[in-house]
């Protein structure tokens, strides 16, 4: 299949505005012992909860914040070893299940803002473009796309070279994208890590690419 992309815009943020719910605010509030956020202004909730979390020890701040978001995905004492590692590593570029990247760097970031820098700062990736036909674009057929104008160091195509290349199923783009969304007919916003792909990364920003779709063999 030839698809072909016009890349409009690649920005490297270090937060999602839509990350955190004044319900989330609300919640985690009352999880660090102030029991009256629902009374407070929506505009104050975050910082508010800043004031809050100043009061703890930054792992103790990051248990809370990994129980309240990924209970069901970690157990008391990975929590309780992941909350001490953050404050050293990028636990949302490192840890091993990388279904669980998106999520602890919207955690990251949180705490990295709340504590002035005491956390390591994470950053994420946004990609606006534009792909022709409008057929079937899903986060597999995009990476294997942009994989066609990015540095041959970067970390996908290290990782992944037989995926992107339609020899194995390619199950872990679902994860590495964390978000694709159309905003108009043929044009599209993407997120990701800048663990895997980075501003400065891409070579061209118009292309054709054409790509393999894995398929598994009939018996």
């Amino acid at each position: 299949m030839t698809y072909h992309i016009i890349i409009n815009s690649v920005k490297t943020v270090e937060e999602f505005k839509e990350a955190w719910t004044n319900a989330d605010y609300i919640e985690l509030l009352e999880r660090f012992g102030f029991p009256d956020g629902k009374d407070s202004k929506p505009e104050e909730l975050k910082e508010l909860l800043f004031m809050a979390i100043s009061d703890f020890e930054g792992h103790e701040a990051a248990a809370i914040l990994l129980d309240y978001k990924l209970s069901e995905h970690l157990n008391e004492g990975q929590i309780d070893q992941m909350s001490h590692d953050m404050l050293l590593d990028k636990i949302s570029e490192e840890y091993r299940d990388i279904s669980l990247h998106h999520e602890l760097f919207n955690i990251n970031q949180l705490l990295y803002k709340a504590y002035n820098g005491t956390f390591p700062n994470a950053k994420a990736t946004i990609i606006e473009f534009e792909i022709s036909p409008n057929n079937d674009v899903t986060k597999e057929v995009v990476l294997k796309v942009l994989e066609k104008t990015l540095a041959n160091n970067n970390v996908i195509k290290r990782l992944y070279s037989e995926q992107l290349a339609g020899k194995e199923a390619f199950d872990e783009a679902e994860d590495i994208v964390w978000e694709l969304k159309p905003t108009g007919d043929n044009s599209y916003i993407m997120t990701t890590s800048e663990y895997w792909i980075s501003r400065d990364e891409f070579k061209d920003a118009e292309f054709d690419a054409d790509i393999v779709i894995f398929e598994e063999e009939e018996d």
